[in-house]
């Protein structure tokens, strides 16, 4: 069947709606009408070309939708179910068995492979294969091919207008916060970043009950925002001095948890220092092939603080996303304030709004 999908069809292009070709769902795949998608920082770094991208490709990560046909092998869900999309993994190696997919062996086979894991792509345009398949589902079109691996049904009041970024940003933000970190009450935090992962991980300390949540960015307006979605304090990295001021609200001890969202080498750098005895420094963000971190070993050695890079929050999709929406039914996670709905066809202006700064989380709407 047609499709309307955004086409990127070089590196650091401009999507191009396009109308393409889409497959029947295979005996474990289910093919979904997409209702909404988030844009996210990830779409951004692979069509600039930081990652090994086959070009043309469609991308999109953070879909939601209604399931429109299932395979023959499919039994957890079922045309008119309503459903979030989220990473792909294999399910059968130890890292899944174990209940830790977004650390599956398979993972970029299964996520950034460009295709089925068998080579073929569920996508084309006037019989030749287009790149798909992306985080096992390529949501950037009206139309997206998933598994139940990446499937997760939710309540059919759902808003699914909102809800496609669960999949993945915030997902991964507020995951890292409960589930890598397991951040207790009481606790204390740092987030470095403000924009959609970093705004997450605010909502899930603030609704966890961590007592003293800082956040740091750059953009004044942001950190408002932050203070508005649970931060207790802010800090404006570039205009003040950061370690006397973490210094100055921990009472010198330091902070139990910092999470950076920048994948900036040298933020992640500077918040070893912030960590409070025993401390633990976690990292979300996705640097560039190659970039470095380095961190003094004196001061660090005699704190024995831990570091934990991060991938997906460690969440299992069909878990943790009915909880993390039972939170926003709560007003605990109120994705509501930081995303702005785009129709399908800015999707180019919805990359740039979020580029800016000017919005946290775009979501790209399909007309129905």
């Amino acid at each position: 069947m047609q499709i309307s999908a955004a086409v990127v069809s070089a590196a650091s292009a401009d999507f191009e709606i396009q109308t393409l070709e889409i497959e029947d769902p295979r005996a474990n795949e289910i093919r979904v009408k997409l209702v909404a998608t988030g844009v996210c920082h990830t779409d951004a770094f692979i069509r600039d070309g930081g990652y090994p991208t086959n070009f043309p490709v469609v991308l999109g990560h953070e879909g939601a939708g209604v399931v429109e046909s299932v395979g023959d092998a499919v039994t957890s869900v079922k045309p008119g179910d309503r459903v979030v999309l989220g990473f792909n993994s294999c399910g059968h190696c130890d890292n899944c068995l174990g209940g830790k997919p977004a650390y599956c062996l398979e993972f970029n086979a299964y996520n950034f492979g460009g295709g089925r894991t068998d080579g073929t792509s569920a996508i084309s345009r006037d019989g030749e294969p287009v790149s798909s398949n992306f985080f096992g589902q390529s949501s950037f079109a009206s139309y997206a091919i998933a598994t139940e691996r990446n499937v997760v049904k939710v309540d059919d009041d759902a808003p699914l207008e909102l809800l496609g970024p669960l999949g993945c940003g915030l997902s991964t933000g507020a995951g890292a916060i409960i589930n890598s970190l397991q951040v207790g009450a009481g606790a204390s935090v740092g987030v470095f970043g403000t924009g959609a992962v970093g705004s997450a991980a605010i909502m899930a300390a603030a609704a966890i009950g961590a007592t003293t949540i800082i956040a740091l960015d750059l953009n004044d307006d942001r950190l408002a925002l932050a203070k508005e979605l649970g931060a207790t304090h802010s800090i404006n990295s570039g205009k003040e001095d950061v370690e006397a001021r973490v210094a100055e609200i921990t009472g010198g001890r330091g902070l139990d948890f910092v999470l950076d969202t920048t994948g900036v080498p040298a933020v992640t750098s500077s918040a070893a220092p912030l960590l409070a005895v025993k401390g633990t420094l976690g990292l979300v963000g996705a640097a560039k092939p190659g970039a470095e971190v380095s961190f003094e070993v004196g001061a660090s050695l005699i704190k024995g603080w831990s570091f934990k890079t991060i991938i997906e929050g460690d969440a299992v999709p069909q878990d943790f996303i009915p909880r993390l929406v039972h939170l926003w039914r709560l007003g605990k996670f109120p994705i509501e304030k930081i995303s702005k709905t785009f129709s399908f066809e800015q999707i180019n202006e919805a990359f740039e709004a979020s580029k800016s700064g000017e919005v946290i989380k775009p979501v790209l709407v399909f007309e129905q």
